[in-house]
């Protein structure tokens, strides 16, 4: 099957945010039942010792995919359940099976490539980012703000953090596309991630400004929900509209995806196996 990548216009970056939330408003509901099963699963998971924190490492990439699948299917007026996430994992036909095996070999690429980035990381800042988080997590007494206060002035905490988040972010670019790359164009787990690389930096602007949207849409939310409690002398709600905002955000992202494979990849050619 001959793959072709499109060249995304600048605009197109804001215009899959703003097609995202079209679509998501149009499923509210499903869309965050989906999202909310998978933070469920991802708690229970959590709950086994290193396997659960590998295993939700690779649901990530099924994730990304799930959502996919379910908002093309959003996208044709069909339902969307929360089976769709599952279906990379249920389909029975012969290219199903073909392609699941290269899709979980992704998945487990992706655990193994974030877990070594996570590892270095703790390595250069020396276990600084995980005592931070007990210290954020714990009440604050004058001996705590104290040891936090080093911890915020220790550089290897700076140099740790830097690592996680470049890491995580470069690591996106080949895993971007490269589970639906494999799923509906069969793609190998190499050529899928090159192809996703490719398809990023060839239209990196574009992607600069669906990144730059997403950071202004959130602020502008931020600060127009901050107006409004203050205005009605309740500025303390504002964590709490925190949480579904944050909900809806995380679910309109996911439903972004779609949107922005469309925009590299087009859509005519996929072949979805069943």
């Amino acid at each position: 099957m001959t793959l072709r990548i499109l060249d995304a216009k600048p605009r197109d970056g804001a215009a899959w945010v703003s097609r995202a939330f079209a679509l998501f408003l149009k499923k509210p509901l499903a869309f965050t039942a989906l999202f909310g099963l998978f933070l469920f699963a991802a708690l229970v998971l959590l709950l086994l010792p290193y396997a659960g924190a590998v295993l939700l490492l690779m649901a990530l990439p099924l994730l990304g995919l799930g959502f996919m699948i379910a908002a093309r299917s959003a996208l044709g007026d069909g339902p969307v359940h929360v089976g769709q996430l599952l279906e990379p994992l249920r389909g029975g036909s012969a290219i199903a099976v073909a392609r699941r095996k290269p899709l979980l070999l992704l998945c487990g690429l992706y655990a193994a490539a974030t877990a070594l980035v996570m590892l270095v990381s703790d390595v250069v800042d020396g276990g600084s980012f995980e005592r931070l988080q007990l210290l954020l997590a714990s009440a604050r007494d004058a001996a705590r703000q104290q040891e936090l206060d080093a911890l915020l002035d220790d550089d290897s905490l700076l140099a740790g953090l830097s690592l996680r988040l470049g890491g995580t972010a470069l690591l996106s670019i080949p895993f971007w596309h490269a589970p639906a790359l494999v799923w509906w164009q069969g793609q190998g787990v190499a050529q899928s991630l090159f192809s996703s690389t490719l398809a990023c930096w060839r239209n990196r602007v574009a992607f600069l400004v669906y990144g730059l949207a997403w950071v202004l849409t959130i602020v502008v939310f931020g600060v127009l929900a901050g107006s409004l409690f203050a205005l009605i002398g309740a500025p303390q709600l504002v964590t709490l509209a925190a949480v579904p905002a944050g909900l809806m955000f995380s679910t309109a992202f996911y439903v972004s995806l779609v949107f922005t494979y469309q925009g590299c990849f087009g859509d005519a050619s996929q072949v979805t196996p069943n």
